[in-house]
């Protein structure tokens, strides 16, 4: 009998033990809180305060402050801990949600159909990736009939954690900055635009203010386009919004720009069809009138993002028309003819787009390197950076993910980098955020390795400054054309900017460019630019200042060249003395003179020669191309005015050169 009641006691006291820790599900009853009868009451009314801005407003950020209060009077509650995953899994605080769906399961593992479903995304989202596959799992076991499709989205969960595993392994060798206070805010930035050459941002922001109505299905501000620019200490500067007509009552966001920064996309909320890309240049200080894009652009179907390249004449774009699409959004290309028409869109195919959604497309100005975010391919969770380059032949490469940190299992679903490829900018959600999504540089150090010289391996040559008047110095509004002089092909035209004179040519590896700036009542100005294949990243900044045409004008002819050591024109001269007539022509009363001029490397009498025969050969073409003979004449100086150094190689290459000078002008 002893021992029996000595059994007896033992088992009470492993059951007592058992229960001070043991989770039980408290119900929001008088039972379980006979003594605070008012506390239970105001923890009702809470919960359905916190239910009734969700269902009325849309808006779980306030619903949440309310469910709180309730879980601070009873914190063992299932299906509220439940309800408030859930709420934090709909706001930019969704990793909040995990320790509240981790205490759901040990209360009452069967308070929701989806708890483990959920449970899985929180930890997945938090880097807890074994553990996340296990609760996935356990989903998938608990309802054996989900259909299909359900089935099919669970697995891709596993999948994703499984990537993200491996890419976590491998970490990428960046530095990822908030922008800080000057871009963002407690409201969400995101869509960064970069101008090429990094001096300004612009993005999309919901920020609320007085005039910005709220989006009734979501509960939060409509969209506008902002910007920042940098300063002369490399900071941002303070963040504007877009004025009028840029920005309406309704939905304005970015959605591409080129890289120069004189034109603009933008996204706008269109009935029926959800958003159209509307397009918008700026003229001065002032940007025209957004105006749709042409029906061939805009289908019927929801357009949200374009992309231009470097020369102006190739769009990509994000669309939703269902027509040879992979998957529900998916990117397009769409050229421009010699009539400056678009082309009807080509989806890029398999390669790039997959059965899930694709977005975010930006074309580095290289014209061959492609940034997009998909949740397709291998992707460690919601939308993540991808590459892909196009070959010789115009075969894009199998996309590369962009590694960890810069992807996270939630959503990178903007990215947008300047031509040095060293500094990029994305939307994200992080740690160290303002709260919602916020705006990030990415900025790849100097690279350690070769691999790390591939991932960054930009072959661009980016050249900028200002267009003035020699004589004021004010600011010009000049054309600029750039030619590619072994086949006389243009391979663009843009302005530099009527008040500022500003301009940005990017110009990819591998062409021997001809570029001119020319303006009515100016001289031309011209550069050239004979880039190898393998030419990396160079930046050039120059100031550019016309000459007025009179008599004494002088210019130097860049783009025209010669056999080595003789006076035949080469081919690749003709797109510069294609300039030569044309202001020969626009001027009939005008006479020059062409002359020739070497370095010092040689006799004086050699080299007088060889510059004479070279400026004849010039005076040669214009004459056989229908200048008279009277208005044209030619000398060779040799080395005797020489415009730069002869002990370098680049002084000689300066000093090798053929000039046009202004004699009569009446």
């Amino acid at each position: 009998m002893a021992a029996f009641f000595k059994n007896i006691c033992l088992i009470a006291f492993v059951f007592a033990f058992a229960g001070a820790y043991a989770q039980i599900d408290v119900q929001f009853k008088r039972s379980a809180f006979p003594d605070d009868p008012n506390g239970l009451k105001k923890a009702k009314q809470d919960i359905r305060a916190g239910d009734s801005r969700i269902k009325k407003q849309n808006d779980f950020e306030k619903a949440i402050p309310y469910y709180l209060e309730a879980w601070e009077f009873n914190p063992n509650n299932a299906a509220l801990n439940y309800t408030i995953g859930s709420a934090y899994w709909e706001t930019a605080e969704k990793q909040k949600a995990l320790s509240f769906f981790e205490k759901a399961t040990t209360l009452n593992e069967n308070v929701a159909k989806y708890l483990y479903l959920k449970l899985g995304q929180a930890r997945h989202l938090n880097y807890k990736f074994e553990s996340a596959i296990e609760a996935f799992n356990r989903y998938l076991r608990l309802n054996p009939k989900l259909s299909v499709e359900e089935k099919s989205a669970v697995n891709k969960r596993v999948t994703e954690c499984r990537y993200g595993m491996e890419l976590i392994q491998d970490t990428v060798r960046v530095e990822i900055v908030n922008l800080g206070e000057n871009v963002n805010t407690e409201y969400a930035e995101y869509n960064p635009m970069i101008v090429s050459d990094g001096s300004k941002l612009l993005f999309t922001a919901r920020r609320k203010y007085i005039g910005n109505p709220i989006e009734p299905r979501d509960g939060k501000p409509c969209e506008d386009v902002w910007y920042a620019d940098k300063g002369e200490d490399g900071e941002w500067e303070k963040s504007r919004k877009f004025g009028s007509p840029i920005n309406t009552k309704r939905h304005d966001a970015v959605s591409g720009m080129s890289p120069d920064g004189q034109e603009l996309f933008v996204y706008k909320a269109v009935d029926k069809k959800g958003g159209d890309i509307f397009y918008s240049k700026l003229k001065g200080e002032k940007w025209s009138k957004p105006e749709p894009m042409p029906e061939v652009i805009n289908s019927e179907y929801h357009e949200s993002k374009a992309s231009m390249s470097y020369d102006g004449k190739t769009l990509y774009l994000v669309s939703r028309r269902p027509d040879d699409n992979f998957g529900v959004r998916d990117i397009f290309v769409s050229t421009m003819d010699a009539a400056l028409q678009w082309s009807a869109p080509q989806n890029l195919g398999s390669v790039i787009n997959t059965e899930y959604d694709e977005e975010g497309v930006f074309i580095h100005p290289d014209g061959r390197t492609l940034y997009f975010c998909s949740k397709g391919h291998n992707s460690m969770g919601g939308f993540d950076i991808f590459r892909s380059v196009k070959d010789s032949s115009g075969n894009w490469s199998t996309p590369e993910n962009l590694g960890y940190p810069i992807n996270t299992p939630g959503d990178e679903a903007f990215w947008a980098i300047a031509s040095d490829g060293r500094h990029a900018y994305i939307s994200s959600v992080r740690p160290d955020g303002f709260g919602d999504y916020d705006i990030y540089e990415v900025i790849f150090p100097e690279p350690e390795s070769i691999d790390e010289i591939q991932q960054i391996d930009v072959r661009l040559t980016l050249f900028n400054g200002f267009v003035k008047d020699v004589k004021t110095l004010e600011p010009l509004e000049a054309k600029i054309e750039i030619v590619d002089n072994e086949t006389n092909e243009q391979i663009a035209v843009l302005s530099s900017n009527q008040a500022s004179g500003k301009f940005i040519v990017n110009l990819p590896a591998g062409k021997n460019y001809g570029l001119s700036v020319s303006k009515d009542g100016y001289m031309f100005h011209s550069e050239n630019f004979n880039i190898k294949d393998d030419a990396k990243f160079q930046q050039i900044t120059r100031e550019i200042l016309l000459q007025p045409i009179e008599v004494g004008t002088r210019i130097v002819l860049r783009n025209i060249f010669f056999d080595y050591d003789k006076a035949t024109l080469r081919s690749e001269s003709t797109g510069e003395l294609s300039k030569v007539l044309k202001i020969l022509d626009d001027n009939p009363n005008m006479k020059i003179e062409i002359s020739g001029h070497t370095d010092n490397r040689g006799s004086l009498e050699y080299n007088t020669k060889l510059s004479r025969s070279r400026a004849k050969a010039v005076v040669d073409y214009l004459i056989e191309k229908g200048i008279d003979t009277e208005r044209l004449s030619y000398e060779g100086y040799a080395f005797t005015q020489p415009i730069s150094d002869n002990d370098t190689d680049e002084g000689r290459q300066m000093n090798r050169r053929v000039e046009f000078e202004v004699l009569e002008n009446d």
